[in-house]
């Protein structure tokens, strides 16, 4: 037994930016080997909060007590000093590096005056392969690795700093099932051994699953802390967003019309990940894609919209036969693409809000001579704001000053406002909390009303069942089988796209 009730206990912690409290009078207590949730909307104020733990950020206001003492962290050296370990969504790792450089990167200039290299990769090799990752090369440049290796290696850089708090960030959003299953066995051999894991994640079945308790923020205010058992999801979902729950996912009503193809694609093949892909999408509905991670959803998109070279199939759209050679010929023929990386491909973080939603419309408040309607530029992004719900009182304001969820809504305004009716929203809710969540399934059934057609690349098979009028299940990249809104349940996803109980 530790000799310490908690082992980090933070109390009465407030922070304001620019007269906005980020967090007021807040409050978290972690005991030693438990796995601590911390849950809230985007903008609660779960990543402040993380920031002033780990020293890179200072509260206005409150006091932090690490093994029951208190302490003063002043800047992340402080933090690590004290066995404060946070693995942010972000990387903090030098992509020109090799696995094992990034590992031991505190090290260099402190320990060695000459490195023994082969000693380094061994501890490397050592240190991964005690995480159920032996298989990453100690040798290979970070930026050759997929993203989810990449994780790893941030995780296991963090580890090897002997750190007994453990902040997770969204750890999941880039692991396949086999990879979150890795992860969490190494979860409960860490509480096993006494280490603290807070663990911040949008994902509700991980919440239940990984979890011993649940602190919920809301507004920079705390909410409560409770028993993960004693709650369910609707409880925890009432707490994190202030209203109860009729449904998660909004029904449709009458109002929606299924119409004619708008969109048919037959036996795509591309690259290796895309093998026989075959869908039909109407107007007025929402198709699904299904698929385990790397069955080749969103490679089959991304060669039939011409971003990746398409090596065979055919593709029609209202009826005519097309080739596109461009994400942007494809905007010029009303087909709209959200793109799964978000704050890469999505948005321009740096940008204002309005320049984001009406650059890919600009012509429409172009002038002779180039000059442009900026009073009709800003009105007309005014209204798309309101359209789609972005919570803002200045869209001149960076994107990057919005929560996740409003970022996915200034990207879907994007395509939006070129008057694209065919929208393929690949991810569409990733790293979004959940009350926005439930604010993107509301717009999309409003555009379902307004003969939209929408294709929904998700992972998330409840998404797929709540949402979609079909769904096309992939496996190994080819479509498998497509199932109706009737037929659609959890079983019957993973099984096609395992290939279980086939002839």
């Amino acid at each position: 037994m530790a000799g310490y009730e908690y082992a980090v206990e933070m109390k009465s912690i407030s922070k304001s930016y620019e007269g906005v409290h980020a967090l007021d009078d807040v409050k978290l207590a972690v005991k030693p080997g438990e796995v601590h949730a911390l849950v809230g909307e985007n903008g609660a104020g779960k990543s402040t909060l993380i920031k002033i733990l780990s020293g890179a950020v200072q509260a206005d206001a409150g006091e932090i007590y690490i093994k029951d003492k208190k302490t003063d962290i002043r800047n992340t050296r402080d933090g690590n000093d004290n066995g404060i370990a946070v693995i942010y969504q972000e990387f903090a790792l030098v992509p020109h590096l090799s696995v094992a450089e990034n590992i031991f990167i505190d090290e260099f200039g402190v320990k060695y005056k000459t490195i023994d290299w082969g000693g380094l990769r061994q501890r490397a090799h050592e240190a991964l392969e005690s995480i159920g990752f032996g298989d990453i090369n100690p040798r290979t440049v970070v930026q050759e690795l997929s993203v989810a290796y990449q994780q790893v290696v941030e995780i296991c850089k963090a580890l090897t700093r002997n750190a007994d708090i453990l902040v997770l960030d969204e750890p999941t959003a880039v692991l396949t099932n086999r990879e979150v299953d890795k992860l969490f066995g190494l979860i409960k051999n860490l509480k096993e051994q006494g280490v603290a894991v807070i663990y911040i994640s949008h994902r509700l079945e991980e919440i239940f699953r990984i979890t011993d308790r649940v602190t919920v923020f809301k507004d920079g205010k705390y909410i409560d802390t409770v028993e993960t058992k004693d709650v369910d999801d609707k409880h925890l979902v009432s707490m994190m967003i202030g209203r109860d729950l009729a449904s998660f996912f909004p029904e449709r009503d009458e109002r929606q019309n299924i119409g004619d193809i708008v969109l048919k694609a037959e036996h795509i093949k591309s690259g290796r990940m895309v093998k026989d892909v075959s869908f039909e999408l109407h107007h007025g509905e929402v198709l699904g894609f299904s698929g385990l991670v790397g069955a080749g959803r969103t490679e089959t998109m991304r060669a039939i919209l011409g971003v990746d070279a398409m090596d065979g199939g055919t593709v029609w759209l209202n009826g005519k036969e097309i080739k596109l050679k461009s994400a942007k010929n494809a905007f010029d023929k009303g087909i709209g693409f959200l793109p799964e990386d978000r704050k890469n491909q999505g948005v321009l973080l740096r940008m204002p809000i309005k320049y984001n939603i009406t650059f890919s419309c600009i012509s429409k408040f172009s002038k002779f001579a180039g000059w442009l309607m900026r009073k009709a530029e800003t009105l007309f992004a005014l209204d798309m704001r309101d359209k789609v719900g972005i919570k803002t009182n200045n869209i001149n304001n960076p994107v990057s000053s919005l929560s996740g969820g409003n970022q996915q809504k200034v990207a879907i305004a994007r395509i939006l406002a070129s008057d694209s009716k065919i929208l393929i929203l690949d991810e569409p809710t990733r790293g979004v909390d959940v009350g926005a969540k439930m604010e993107i399934f509301k717009l999309i059934n409003e555009l379902i009303y307004q003969d939209y057609a929408v294709l929904m690349i998700s992972s998330e098979m409840v998404e797929i069942i709540g949402m979609c009028d079909r769904a096309v299940v992939f496996r190994e990249g080819r479509s498998v089988a497509e199932i109706k809104k009737g037929d659609l349940s959890e079983e019957t996803l993973i099984r096609y796209a395992m290939g279980i109980g086939e002839d």
